[in-house]
């Protein structure tokens, strides 16, 4: 085989290689898929800090007084003991004395009230008919004195009996018959009372119930009771102690636990009452469920403790009220104000 003729061959081979290459390649570029389109964002949920609160709030309960220097003397709870609504949790060293004003008041509403019964119902039947005896009497008085008037009358023209007599007779019946009108009168009193007595009576009655109130209020001031059925979580002052400005107990209703979120101020738009979340509680493997009830209505700064150290401590948050269901209020009935993270699905 001459020179020329493998040159040819071999320039004919790389034609055919290099025609080969360049199928492969522009199939391949054609074959390649085109880069997907960007899909827009999805609804974005909200995270946030928040405690662990009962539904009730916490209360805490003082001296109804106010602040005062009477001491305790009866604490009728422990921490942690169920009570019902109204249920007596202490007493006052002042309770004794005003119990026994209250005592005394009562004392003076029922005499107030039997003076006005008395005065309402004139006089006793003994009275009236005492006084009906005594208008009989005189009645019979009156008419024999006033026919032995009109008998001396009689008399004088004959000459039988002297003017004198017949005056003193007349006088006689003139001084009975007024009498018995008198007696008459005095019946009518006895028989029906006076307006303005009655009044005078109806006011000193109203008086006495109004301290009788009053003295009441006293007693109660002296007494703390439950507001409404729940447990005591806090007892702060005992017996002998004069309670302070921190109160004598918390009580809440841990039937039902709430979260309180602090959420931004900016992720406020976001949220709708009714909203789904999830609660993460430190140390719990599971997750629990929770239903956004209440947002805030005011914005303030944060109070729940942030560990991340570029986060601000100055930030702007929104309350957020959260109700846990039935499993997440058993489990955390014991764990008022324990911090935990919460995520708001959107």
């Amino acid at each position: 085989m001459t020179r020329r003729l493998r040159l040819s061959l071999g320039l004919m081979v790389l034609g055919v290689l290099g025609g080969g290459y360049a199928a492969l390649t522009h199939g391949g570029a054609e074959r390649a898929p085109a880069p997907a389109a960007a899909q827009p964002a999805g609804p974005v949920g909200v995270g946030a800090l928040g405690r662990v609160e009962p539904a009730s709030r916490i209360r805490t309960l003082n001296q109804p007084g106010g602040m005062a220097v009477t001491r305790l003397d009866r604490l009728l709870v422990t921490e942690g003991e169920t009570v019902a609504e109204g249920a007596l949790l202490a007493e006052f060293a002042d309770a004794p004395q005003k119990d026994a004003a209250v005592a005394q008041a009562r004392a003076a509403v029922a005499e107030a009230r039997a003076s006005l019964a008395r005065i309402r119902a004139a006089a006793r039947p003994s009275e009236i008919a005492a006084q009906r005896a005594r208008i009989a009497a005189l009645a019979a008085q009156e008419d024999l004195a006033q026919r032995e008037a009109e008998r001396a009358d009689r008399l004088v023209p004959t000459g039988a009996g002297a003017v004198a007599a017949a005056d003193r007779a007349r006088a006689t019946a003139l001084r009975l018959a007024a009498e018995r009108r008198q007696a008459e009168a005095e019946l009518d009193s006895l028989l029906t009372s006076r307006p303005e007595d009655i009044a005078l009576a109806e006011a000193r009655l109203a008086a006495a119930e109004a301290a009788l109130a009053k003295a009441e209020a006293d007693a109660a001031l002296s007494r703390v009771r439950a507001p409404f059925a729940g447990t005591i979580l806090r007892i702060m002052a005992r017996p002998g102690d004069q309670v302070g400005s921190e109160g004598l107990l918390e009580i809440a209703d841990l039937t039902r636990m709430d979260v309180v979120a602090d959420v931004y101020e900016t992720d406020l738009p976001r949220l709708r009452p009714g909203a789904q979340a999830e609660v993460l509680v430190p140390g719990e493997g599971r997750r629990f469920a929770a239903t956004v009830r209440e947002i805030g209505w005011t914005v303030r700064r944060q109070t729940q403790a942030n560990t991340d150290p570029v986060a601000a401590v100055d930030s702007r948050t929104v309350e957020v009220r959260l109700s846990l269901d039935e499993a997440g209020s058993e489990a955390l009935r014991r764990r008022s104000n324990m911090q935990v993270q919460v995520a708001i699905r959107p």
